[in-house]
């Protein structure tokens, strides 16, 4: 009788262990189909955010160069082996790792990475070879980074470049980016706020803003840390590329040091790229 009640519940025991395992091993595989093979979200799976309207940046040394801290890219992940005025590649790193979540820095108040660009300027959208400015500079056209004579000439004093401290970047959570990376720092003159856009680029990179978070390891101007999950800049390039229309201008290079990211930041207004 004893040896009977004993391998009743040996067999309950075994029985248990295996319900325990192939529900460990379910939820594994579920994880396995949400993400990528590292255990990274994965676009293909419908992790992307769906926008109608991508919201279109600028973006420097300061968030994307090779070298830099939280990455460490190497040269050739940022395309850095053929930076050029209107390099428009995509950046080696983002195509070879599309659905994969990434931080990024934002730089410091006064030397920002991140910018918006609210406005197109009518030069953009008269010198061809489209009647649509942004796509001339994208392009790139003439005077916007096209081989030849005064290459560049259309890229200086830019109105409205506007650098994007704390309360700007928090406005793009859940919004999908596509930017023009920078291979130097992008200067930016106030009052009026105007920047400067000569100089070589990386090439081109589309991504997801998850979460903005200050930072807390690094110095008292640090800007926040901002979460990304890369997208193919191939596919987002044919969708409705937008301006961050009320990104909030600084008073000063100093002045505010917004470094904390709002609770409750104003909605992003984006308006049609031209």
């Amino acid at each position: 009788m004893k040896a009977h009640i004993i391998r009743s519940r040996l067999l309950a025991f075994f029985l248990l262990n295996a319900i325990l395992f192939l529900s460990f091993s379910s939820c594994s595989d579920d994880d396995n189909n949400r993400n990528g093979d590292d255990g990274e979200p994965n676009e293909e799976n419908g992790d992307a955010f769906d926008n109608s309207e991508i919201v279109f940046l600028l973006i420097d040394e300061d968030a994307i160069d090779n070298g830099n801290e939280p990455n460490n890219f190497s040269e050739t992940d940022v395309n850095d082996n053929i930076a050029d005025i209107g390099q428009r590649q995509t950046l080696k790193y983002f195509q070879d790792n599309i659905g994969r979540v990434i931080d990024l820095y934002s730089g410091q108040v006064g030397d920002e990475a991140w910018f918006a660009l609210k406005s197109i300027p009518d030069s953009w959208i008269t010198t061809g070879p489209t009647s649509n400015g942004l796509q001339n500079y994208l392009t790139p056209g003439p005077g916007l980074g096209a081989p030849g004579d005064d290459r560049e000439v259309l890229l200086d004093e830019i109105p409205n470049v506007t650098p994007l401290r704390a309360a700007g970047l928090k406005m793009l959570e859940g919004e999908t980016v596509y930017a023009v990376v920078y291979d130097s720092d992008i200067s930016i003159n106030y009052d009026p706020i105007e920047g400067n856009l000569q100089g070589d680029n990386l090439g081109i990179v589309a991504f997801d803003v998850i979460d903005v978070t200050a930072r807390n390891d690094g110095s008292s101007s640090d800007l926040p840390r901002v979460t990304i999950r890369i997208r193919n800049a191939i596919e987002i390039a044919e969708m409705n590329l937008a301006l961050f229309s009320n990104a909030p201008v600084p008073e000063s290079s100093s002045e505010p040091l917004d470094i904390t990211p709002p609770e409750s930041p104003e909605p992003i207004v984006l308006s049609p790229a031209r």
